[in-house]
């Protein structure tokens, strides 16, 4: 018997508002998408436009394989509830919505699981979509859906960033790997198709591809003729009082210092860093929670703190200190925004992530430029972190959303001369256990 899993979300710009739904059908055994669904429903709640993406992802399993066990998956706790049959479904337009949906597959063959917003992004990129098309007077349209970013096969288009990133030849040392895996394989790549319509016009671009597979392999080797790279070993401050709760915390909040669970955090990330005896200098964000975890970290290095401003966390203006719900509860359509534009602010005039990459990206080049060839302990905060692991990938604004970071976590990045750089460690927790 095949297995599916079914993803689904939706939401309403104004609750009721603008509404749209998008929906997902995977291979459960290989996670190769088999469907997407999305449609612009007119004026609705968020809450019955997550029961019609659940019903036409439903539909579309059931065109797929009336007798698969399908597994749906959704970031919505009350239809998950609802549809399990452990809350009473009470509102008069998500009755006979759920009665549908049960009705799609017999029971037993349908089970429900919640998952956070963060592993809904598919479904919620469809639904966001369609609310689009439905403000330009339009219906969502399935040739032109970019919602998977994983689709076997498919290129993803260069990603742009901040300057000095280096993201663009990332990208393209990507692609000259994937070409030369494909050749080596047996298997020709979409890149290598093109490449042979195009043999006609000449062999420069053949020419050029060589060159970029050679220079591809030549970046993963790194060699030593590269030289000392500058490493970054960055750690995320030790919890505050806000971070168990899930509370948004930037640079315009409270300024909370580190609990008690966040100094014992940082003594024993300090003692790990000691053991090593590999860092050189310590660099903190300006905040007290950062500056508290580099000052316990520099008194066993013997080692002085220097504050870098460009390191502090994005200021998320009106949404300080309230969960990720309260924000979608009060600010669902900048919520949306800010989910799917890397340019869009928080609500009250708070930083964007675009922003935030900037800065960033100038206080690394300082920072660089100031500690060539030397190994620095860089505390700072989520975003920042996230976005120096983004940037040293190459890899698209939406990374930020599939990149897990622990509190008092360590990741590292070299850097070479050539410009560019290694990931080399991501959220060690390790020293906390």
């Amino acid at each position: 018997m095949r297995e599916f899993i079914v993803e689904a979300d939706g939401g309403s710009r104004g609750n009721p508002g603008p509404a749209g739904y998008g929906s997902v059908v995977r291979d459960a055994a290989t996670g190769r998408t088999l469907a997407e669904r999305a449609e612009f429903i007119g004026t609705a709640t968020n809450n019955v436009a997550e029961y019609r993406g659940l019903l036409a992802g439903l539909r579309a399993a059931r065109e797929l394989d009336p007798d698969a066990r399908v597994s749906v998956r959704m970031d919505s706790k009350l239809v998950v509830e609802q549809m399990s049959g452990r809350w009473k479904i009470k509102h008069p337009d998500m009755r006979p919505l759920a009665m549908q949906a049960a009705a799609v597959f017999p029971a037993g063959q349908v089970t429900y699981e919640w998952i956070p917003r963060e592993r809904n992004k598919h479904a919620d990129r469809l639904a966001n979509d369609a609310m689009d098309a439905g403000k330009r007077g339009e219906q969502w349209d399935a040739s032109r859906s970019t919602a998977d970013l994983d689709v076997n096969g498919v290129t993803a288009p260069d990603p742009v960033g901040p300057p000095a990133d280096a993201s663009a030849g990332a990208a393209r040392a990507r692609a000259a790997l994937a070409a030369s895996a494909a050749s080596s394989s047996g298997v020709r790549s979409p890149d290598r198709r093109q490449e042979g319509a195009a043999a006609s016009a000449g062999s420069g671009r053949a020419e050029r591809a060589g060159a970029d597979v050679r220079a591809a392999r030549n970046v993963a080797s790194a060699p030593p003729d590269l030289g000392t790279p500058t490493t970054f070993v960055l750690l995320r401050h030790g919890e505050t009082a806000l971070t168990p709760l899930k509370r948004f915390s930037g640079s315009g909040g409270s300024d909370p210092a580190l609990s008690e669970v966040g100094r014992r955090q940082a003594e024993l990330v300090a003692g790990a860093l000691a053991a090593r005896g590999t860092i050189e200098a310590v660099v903190s964000s300006p905040l007290v929670r950062c500056r508290e975890t580099a000052g316990i970290a520099a008194a066993r290095l013997g080692l002085d703190v220097s504050v870098e401003e460009g390191l502090r966390e994005t200021d998320f203006a009106a949404w300080e200190g309230l969960t990720f719900g309260e924000v979608r509860e009060r600010y669902p359509d900048d919520m949306n925004a800010w989910l799917s534009d890397p340019e869009a602010e928080s609500s009250g005039g708070g930083e964007s992530f675009e922003a935030v990459a900037r800065r960033v990206a100038a206080a690394r080049d300082k920072l660089l430029a100031s500690h060539a060839g030397r190994t620095v302990l860089l505390v700072s905060h989520v975003t920042p972190i996230k976005t120096l692991v983004r940037l040293a990938l190459g890899a698209p604004p939406e990374a930020l959303f599939r990149i897990e970071l622990s509190a008092a976590s360590l990741t590292a990045v070299a850097y070479y001369g050539d410009g560019n750089a290694s990931l080399r460690l991501l959220n060690d927790t390790s020293p906390l256990r």
